[in-house]
């Protein structure tokens, strides 16, 4: 395993923290317009979506070459979509998804990509 992305994962948090933070942080966040605090709201949600099509929808090989990937963690990703749209909670639906992925991995079913 290669932890030469770590500075590049600490990096992109310290880059995006600030945005997820604001509607916490800010006082008087209730008097923004209301567009303004539905989009400081999708941020964070956005910013996990982002990365999980990433990892979901590509694979890296060893020559650094980029292809397309349909596997066990389309499957995941709808299960966490689904549980977000029926429980409206974007915590219990990536814990289920990442749970069923460990499960389907340390099965043997769906392999490390």
């Amino acid at each position: 395993m290669s932890t030469v992305l770590v500075p590049l994962a600490l990096l992109m948090g310290l880059a995006t923290y600030p945005w997820r933070a604001v509607p916490l942080l800010a006082p008087g966040m209730h008097r923004l317009p209301v567009r303004v605090q539905l989009y400081l709201r999708l941020v964070g949600p956005s910013v996990l979506a982002s990365l999980a099509a990433v990892n979901t929808l590509v694979t890296i090989d060893a020559a650094r070459h980029g292809s397309f990937h349909l596997g066990w963690e389309w499957l995941a990703v709808g299960v966490c979509i689904a549980i977000v749209a029926i429980r409206r909670n974007l915590f219990i639906g990536l814990i289920v998804a990442a749970g069923l992925i460990a499960v389907l991995r340390a099965a043997g079913v769906a392999p490390l990509p």
